[in-house]
């Protein structure tokens, strides 16, 4: 049971890992491509959402494992631009906090919804998450080149998830369900701590 805990907490880590070493903005150019690409991986609300999506479409199989998270990415991106032309979307650090609990519990209880209802979850939470983005590009940054810099960093965040699931199913039947609802589990508690600005 500790093995397995342990191993669980080493995956989310291994998983998020490259992200932590990119997530200081100010490093380099700061603008364009390289300031997207920074943003959603210097968060820890971003990391946590991000990867519990790829996660989820792990646990989903089939064509989910792609229609999942490239719904994330598109709708994100539809968010980003609502960010970026100023147009206002009511309680966005509430439904990223959210976002993190609700995926945090989805990959905890394992649920296996439907690809086109699982697409709707992350779709509604990927509207915030983009419109943040969008809100908070610089003036100095090129709009295309910064919105291509934060759907990738998604996209590489959700593959890390993706990467994480794999990972968890490699434990095997026994441990793999504990080390799902510990990962999920932590996911959604410290999405509990960043809705109460503990974290």
């Amino acid at each position: 049971m500790k093995s397995a805990l342990k191993t669980g907490l080493l995956a989310l880590a291994a998983a998020a890992l490259p992200a932590v070493a990119y997530a200081h903005t100010g490093v380099g150019q700061t603008s364009g491509f390289m300031h997207g690409f920074s943003h959603p991986i210097s968060g820890l609300d971003h990391i946590l959402a991000m990867v519990m999506v790829g996660v989820f479409a792990f646990q989903l199989g089939g064509r989910a494992v792609w229609l999942v998270p490239a719904t994330f990415v598109l709708v994100m991106a539809v968010g980003g631009g609502l960010g970026i032309a100023g147009v206002n979307v009511p309680f966005v650090e509430v439904g990223i906090a959210l976002s993190v609990i609700v995926l945090g519990a989805i990959v905890a209880l394992s649920v296996k919804a439907p690809t086109a209802v699982a697409m709707g979850v992350v779709g509604l939470f990927a509207i915030f998450h983009g419109h943040a983005h969008g809100a908070e590009m610089p003036e100095d940054a090129g709009g295309a080149a910064y919105a291509a810099g934060f759907m990738i960093a998604t996209a590489l965040l959700h593959a890390a998830g993706l990467g994480l699931g794999f990972l968890i199913a490699r434990i095997g039947e026994r441990q793999g369900p504990f080390v799902v609802r510990t990962t999920g589990g932590l996911a959604a508690v410290a999405g509990v701590g960043i809705l109460m600005g503990l974290i």
